[in-house]
């Protein structure tokens, strides 16, 4: 850490001597706002300690509590004479980083001191340690879709009265030291903050969606596509790779870091001698160490360039982690540039380049729609597939003057850095994109056995988010979104960018089932197990020709006992109960021959479908199968929907069974019946009074 001096509070500090009066108001932040909670503290005489993300060991570090033991949580006014939220507004200078490993936080922090808008939104204004200081402050993160005010109190660790963390250089202004524990707050500890990518913060900051640039493989036009990004407000950063841990954070000669997080600040141009040299301006973090290259701080380039010059690039001999450097020197010696674009609700109305973006959630669930990427083609399909219709051309044609629609494709793991304490990992992500020739609903294993992508993400990598842009001609679309390994659960969120109006949606987004009115049996041809059934209901059901949910237990326990390829343990009497609930019209409690004849006919028809889809021939069904077996039945359902089949009639190896399978069935026929008996004008909704309802549910 940086060495630099820090005092005593002294009595002479005036909000300092009324605060040390003051007691302490403990409250947990989940359901009150930043207002009403600081106007709490300001009637009580109380400083605010926050119960949700307490002062205490586990706070900093939940895999070795005792190592955060060493450290005094204080506020600032505890150890600093005159503490100041911000001073002079915010600067990339009030950045410099302690000893947690966060620079990759802390270079997106450097980037948003470049938009006083963006900053704005993410360090709200009014927040101060003046008279309305209750040791209180507040701070506004995107999270997945939508915007989240994180409420902290100041207490921050600190060693022999110094920030352990984050810090300004000078020691007193404290914004991003209690930003840095806003969102170590919002992801459960400041060690969840260790380790990595620019552009998670970059997103979490703006709301943005971030493409990756490898330096050998960037486009002839990068330097003006850079200098466009910073232009519109975009956050950009950058870093050098590591082929091993031990090179993590290593300096290189030139006075660069490896595996370290670095923000681009400046894009700009200078002649000299009649040529135009393209310059970067970077800065480290730490607030220190730097490129020692040309252009450099006391590169003797500048000499060559006007004092005027030299001022309007804002150059200066100074030891502060920030630099110019030429872009071809840019370019050979950083490995990646993360470039963050902004959605149009974060860029001012006259800010060139605004995006349209539309959001899809969605998850990948073991046994349903975790299906692994395409090196598993039995599972891939059961992935959610995304609709995405490209509609209008861009105005300009490419680098090879063709024209196109032009668009991004981001795909986001949620919340895999808040259960890290549980053990979770950020999987390794990707997608793939399909050209749809007509339209329709979930794309089966064949299509994608016959059909190659159009598109897809460079590669699959372990990164909270896999972004690319891409060009393609007017049309219908499908994207795939998906993990590499199969049955890895997660949350995800995708989202697709681009300059001209499209069009998006699920592909499981209607729910039908092709079902008659009335439970009718089609005339066929009587076979002679049709024949042994019927005696057998007749032997079961005595003079009144009914049968009790009992009765049908039995007929069809012995019904499955001659079809040994079905993998069961026999009907419940739960299934049985449900099945007489969906064809007993009188209510009486049992089903006549008539009904019981139109079962016999379903259960038929439903053995040749089990069987169907029981590829492995194991007698029973992969729960990933049911969707197909469930859409050959005649039902229609989203993928919400598939999910709660799976979840529902699973067992713990995710398999389905042969009664599991028809209690399933019946379930949605009755369902579809009594919705569609209510709908009588087929408008989609029905209103049910509790009685109704409660009825409905007890008996179905």
């Amino acid at each position: 850490m940086p060495s630099y001096s820090l005092a005593k509070i002294p009595g002479s500090h005036s909000s300092g001597a009324a605060i040390k009066s003051r007691g302490a108001m403990v409250l947990g932040t989940k359901e009150k706002k930043f207002e009403e909670l600081r106007d709490e503290c300001l009637n009580s005489g109380a400083l605010f300690e926050d119960a949700d993300f307490p002062a205490e060991a586990e706070s900093v570090f939940y895999s070795d509590a005792a190592a955060g033991e060493r450290f005094v949580w204080k506020r600032p006014w505890e150890f600093v004479n005159d503490p100041q939220f911000i001073v002079d507004g915010a600067t990339r200078t009030d950045i410099e980083q302690g000893e947690l490993g966060d620079c990759w936080l802390l270079a997106a922090i450097a980037s948003l001191t470049l938009s006083p808008k963006l900053l704005e939104r993410v360090v709200p204004e009014g927040q101060s340690f003046g008279d309305d200081y209750a040791g209180i402050f507040h701070f506004k993160f995107w999270q997945h879709g939508e915007w989240t005010d994180v409420v902290v109190d100041d207490r921050l660790p600190t060693y022999k009265d110094r920030l352990v963390f984050l810090h300004s250089a000078d020691g007193h202004e404290f914004w991003s030291a209690l930003l840095e524990k806003a969102y170590a707050k919002l992801h459960g500890s400041y060690e969840a903050l260790k380790g990595g990518s620019t552009s998670e913060a970059m997103e979490d900051f703006t709301g943005g969606v971030v493409e990756m640039y490898d330096t050998k493989e960037v486009p002839e036009n990068f330097p003006q596509l850079m200098k466009k990004a910073l232009e519109r407000g975009s956050m950009l950063g950058c870093s050098i790779d590591v082929t091993s841990s031990a090179e993590s954070e290593a300096r290189t000669t030139t006075g660069l870091v490896k595996g370290h997080a670095y923000s681009i600040t400046g894009f700009d141009e200078v002649e000299v001698r009649g040529h135009k040299i393209q310059l970067v301006r970077v800065r480290n973090p730490w607030g220190q160490v730097e490129w020692n290259g040309a252009w450099s701080d006391g590169g003797p380039e500048w000499k060559q360039v006007s004092a005027k010059e030299r001022t309007r690039l804002q150059h200066q001999q100074k030891d502060d982690g920030e630099f110019w450097m030429s872009y071809r020197d840019f370019i050979a010696n950083f490995h990646k540039v993360e470039v963050c674009n902004l959605t149009p609700d974060a860029l001012d109305d006259d800010t060139p380049g605004n995006w349209t973006v539309s959001t899809h959630e969605g998850r990948w669930l073991n046994g349903c729609t975790a299906g692994g990427c395409r090196n598993f083609p039995e599972t891939f399909w059961t992935n959610p597939q995304f609709r995405l219709k490209l509609e209008e051309e861009d105005d300009d044609p490419d680098a090879k003057g063709q024209k196109g629609c032009s668009f991004i494709v981001s795909v986001l793991q949620k919340n895999r850095r808040h259960q890290r304490k549980l053990g979770a990992q950020i999987y390794t992500i990707g997608f793939a994109i399909y050209q749809l020739q007509q339209q329709g609903g979930h794309l089966p294993k064949d299509f994608f056995l016959y059909n190659a992508s159009k598109a897809r993400s460079k590669q699959f990598i372990n990164l909270r988010e896999v972004s690319q842009r891409f060009c393609l001609p007017p049309g219908n679309y499908v994207i795939v979104p998906s993990t590499f390994e199969p049955k890895q659960e997660a949350e995800f969120v995708v989202r697709l960018y681009a300059e001209k109006k499209n069009g998006s949606n699920e592909m499981d987004n209607s729910i039908s089932a092709d079902i008659p009115p009335e439970p009718v049996v089609p005339k066929q041809p009587e076979t002679e197990e049709d024949k042994q059934i019927k005696n057998a209901f007749k032997v079961l059901a005595g003079d009144d020709m009914e049968i009790s949910s009992l009765e049908l237990q039995r007929i069809l326990n012995k019904i499955v006992m001659k079809h040994p390829s079905l993998k069961t343990k026999g009907f419940s009497i739960e299934t049985c109960r449900g099945i007489v609930a969906l064809l007993d019209k009188d209510g009486s409690g049992k089903l006549g021959y008539e009904e019981f004849k139109y079962l016999w006919f379903k259960i038929k028809k439903w053995v040749d479908i089990y069987k169907e889809f029981d590829t492995d021939r194991s007698g029973t069904m992969a729960s990933y199968e049911m969707r197909s077996a469930v859409e050959a039945a005649g039902f229609k359902l989203t993928t919400m929907l598939h999910e709660l089949v799976a979840m529902r009639y699973a067992d713990e190896n995710l398999e389905i069974n042969f009664d599991g399978y028809v209690a399933c069935l019946t379930r949605l026929e009755s369902m579809f019946r009594i919705f569609a008996a209510f709908d009588k004008k087929g408008t989609g909704m029905i209103n049910l009074g509790l009685n109704e309802w409660l009825q409905l549910t007890l008996y179905s």
